[in-house]
This record gives structure tokens, sequence and C-alpha cells, in this order.
């Protein structure tokens, strides 16, 4: 059911290139590059129509890819709407959404940058100072599904930085209105703005505008291949936080795991439609193991035939010499989440470079992180943890650096300027600094 690759080997190491290959392939699929798509033309046709015809389009483009018919200046829920279904919602769903909010808000107000001090020398200082966005658009994946902890996870950080403005976009259900459990946690997150409104379509109103939606500036949340696309394309025009693909773990155990643990949390990413599972260990007895209960273990998911099928295509049990090699194939992989399943867990993340999330230790499953502990769940897959990051707060911020000179300052660093602006042929900048020196 999983390929078992020996890494010690040159066709072991071909083997996982392979498998990188296949989820690179899959990646590029979010972002219409994979060969023989159409995913970009498509979605480019969408966007240009939301640009030109807004409303109408957005609930043109909703009755023919999501089967409901709206009228244009009917897309915003209304608050009513959005109090009543607080008010409808198990009270013990709304105690865990508070006690979610409370920990996202704490861990990104803990995190949250705060300028240095201004660095002062002989009449210079120069400073930097954050401002937050002025508006921002989140999309909450929904239709048949509901996720209330992609509202969390994605707006609370956003309204912890200080944005004042948060409009959600989620996909209306068949009878025409947003998820009711995802209208709760929006008021619970302190959220009144809300856009029944899923796609690309959504992705267009966000980042031009309509009648009924004015543009933010940046664009956050998952979605699948066609909304990815989508913010692949309006960026420029709008920030996003990248391009989610198929969700990953790899696990990087020693001896000391238990391999029911570790099947269990490779099955929690491999049930996504797709999704990559892959163990990394210099034990074979463990990974003789883990093969077991996987086989085990995967009958009784609900979602088993998906789940085997994202076993058999996107995930493996890599066997190398020792942790240190362990290491070096986890940063080739640059995975989404991490767990390390090992002894001494802090001193193997020393060795960890590229990596979304990382959970340590046997207590702390990647569900921790995707639901309660506090850092977003929004994180980069496909390899992209090589240089990209994990969103938080500071991403809803801009920096601006603040720059104050005396005369003396000037004078001083006046011969450079010029000698620098006369070098690149740039006279205008050399004279606005001689004339500042003639008036001294």
């Amino acid at each position: 059911m999983i390929r078992r690759i020996d890494y010690r080997t040159d066709d072991g190491r071909a083997a996982l290139d392979a498998l990188r290959a296949a989820l690179d392939a899959e990646q590029g699929v979010v972002s219409g590059e994979a060969d023989g798509s159409d995913i970009q033309a498509d979605v480019r046709r969408i966007l240009d129509d939301v640009r030109a015809r807004g409303d109408a389009a957005v609930c043109d483009a909703t009755a023919r890819f999501d089967g409901v018919d709206m009228a244009p200046g009917s897309l915003r829920v209304p608050p009513k709407a959005i109090e009543a279904a607080y008010a409808a919602a198990d009270p013990e769903f709304i105690e865990t959404a508070t006690r979610i909010r409370e920990s996202v808000r704490a861990f990104q107000r803990h995190i949250l940058a705060r300028p240095p001090d201004p660095l002062e020398r002989d009449g210079r200082s120069l400073r930097l100072v954050y401002r937050p966005l002025s508006r921002a658009g989140v999309y909450v994946p929904g239709g048949r599904a509901f996720y209330p902890s992609s509202v969390l996870m994605t707006a609370v950080p956003a309204l912890t930085a200080g944005v004042p403005e948060v409009a959600i976009a989620c996909p209306p259900t068949a009878d025409g209105d947003v998820h009711p459990g995802v209208l709760a946690v929006c008021r619970v997150a302190g959220i009144d703005e809300v856009y029944r409104m899923g796609g690309v379509q959504a992705v267009a109103a966000l980042a031009y505008g309509t009648e009924s939606v004015r543009p933010v500036e940046k664009i956050v949340g998952p979605g699948n291949a066609y909304v990815q696309a989508a913010k692949k394309l309006v960026f420029g025009r709008v920030d996003i936080e990248g391009l989610a693909g198929p969700s990953e773990v790899v696990v990087l155990a020693d001896a000391s795991a238990e391999a029911a643990l570790v099947a269990a949390d490779m099955l929690s990413q491999a049930e996504h439609d797709p999704g990559s599972a892959i163990l990394v260990t210099p034990d074979d007895a463990l990974a003789c193991a883990v093969m077991e209960e996987l086989e085990r273990q995967v009958g009784s998911l609900a979602r088993a035939e998906a789940t085997r099928n994202a076993l058999e295509r996107y995930s493996a049990v890599v066997i190398v010499a020792d942790l240190d090699e362990a290491a070096v194939v986890t940063n080739l992989i640059a995975p989404e989440h991490l767990e390390i399943q090992t002894v001494d867990p802090e001193a193997v993340l020393r060795t960890i470079r590229c990596a979304g999330a990382v959970f340590l230790g046997p207590s702390t499953p990647v569900a921790v992180g995707d639901y309660v502990a506090g850092p977003s769940h929004t994180l980069p897959t496909g390899g992209t943890a090589r240089w990209a990051s994990g969103l938080t707060a500071n991403d809803f911020l801009r920096s601006m650096s603040v720059v104050a000179y005396d005369a003396g300052a000037l004078a001083a660093d006046a011969p450079d300027i010029v000698r620098m602006a006369d070098t690149e042929g740039l006279t205008a900048h050399a004279e606005s600094v001689r004339k500042r020196l003639d008036s001294m």
C-alpha cells in the first residue's frame, strides 16, 4: 500500500526524487502550471468577467459552478443572519470556538512585531514603524464542506494585527446560505462582513471590488486549485499569503516512537484529498511496524479509499542511516507539517531548517496545531517551506522606515550622496543635496 524507500542506496535516492517530483507536480496544479492544464485560462476569463461586470458576473459564476441563483446586490449575508446563527449554535461548540479564538489571539499578540528603538547617530535618526493593512479578505472553503477553524486561523491573526476591516468569502450551500456554523464562528471572531460567494469569482470580487464588495489589500485562506490559481493571478493587485497545495506531514522518528501513533498521525494527513504522509526513520523495526499499522488502521477510516490512494501515490516510509541523514531528507522535502518523535526532539529540531510547523514529542500531533494551539494552520506546502513561512499577524503589517537628518549629518554624508548620484547620472539627486549645502 505504501512504498518503502531505502535512502541509503542510489535507488532509494532516486525513488525519493521521484516522490518529490510527484508532490511538486501536484503543487503545480494549484497555480495552473501542470502540463496540459487549462486552469489559468479558465480562471483568467472569470477574473476578467467579474472585473468588467461586478456583482452580475459573480452571480452568474455562482449559478454555473455552485448551482445557486442569487440576485446582484444579495451577496452579503445580513448581520441579523450572523446573529441568528450564533444564537442557534450548540453552546459547547461556541465555547470551543471561543477558547480557540483566545489561544490564537494570545499567540499572535505574543509574536506581534514591535518597532525597535531608533538608531541614533550624530544627527541621524533611523527607525522602523509598523502599520496594519486597512482591509483584508479571507477565503473560507464551503458549499458541501464546513471549515470553521479556517475562520479562526486566518481572520483572528488579521484582527490581532489591528486590521480594522476583515471580509469573509464563503461558497453558499445548496439553499444559497453560508453554513450556519461558519457564520457562528464569524460572530465569535468579531466579523460581521460575510459574503455568499466562492471560487474564482470570490477572489475576483475581493481583489477588484464590485458594487457590493469593496476591494481588499490582501487575500488569505485555503481553497481548491481554481481558487489558488486565482490568488496567483491577482497577486500584485493585492497581496496573498501563498498558494496552498495538498496537505503534508513528515514524521521524523527513532526507535522510541510508538508505531500506532506514528501511523495514526500519517493517516490524519493522508485522508485529505490528496494528502502526503512520509515517515523518515533510521530504525528498520519501526518502519515495518508503522507499515503494518497503516494497513490495519486505514480500513476503519470514513475516507478509507481516498486515504489509500494518498498513501500509494504521495506517501512513503523512508529508511535513513541515522538522525543526521533524517534531517537532510526532511530539509529536502521541506514539509508543511513536521512531527519529531525522538528521544531528544529539541536536539533534532536544531538540525531542521525547512518546515512550515514543527510538532515535538509523542503528545503533540498535528491536530493540536490544526485546531487549538495558537499558531495559524495556514502553512506553506509543496516544498515552499524552503523559503515561505506560516501565516501570522505580522503578515498583516507593513513596515515603514523613517529617516531624519539634521543639517550637520546631511553635510557629513553629502560627498558620498553626490558622488554616487553623479556616477549613476542622476544629477537631480545630487542637486537636491547641493542646494541644501549652499543654503547652510
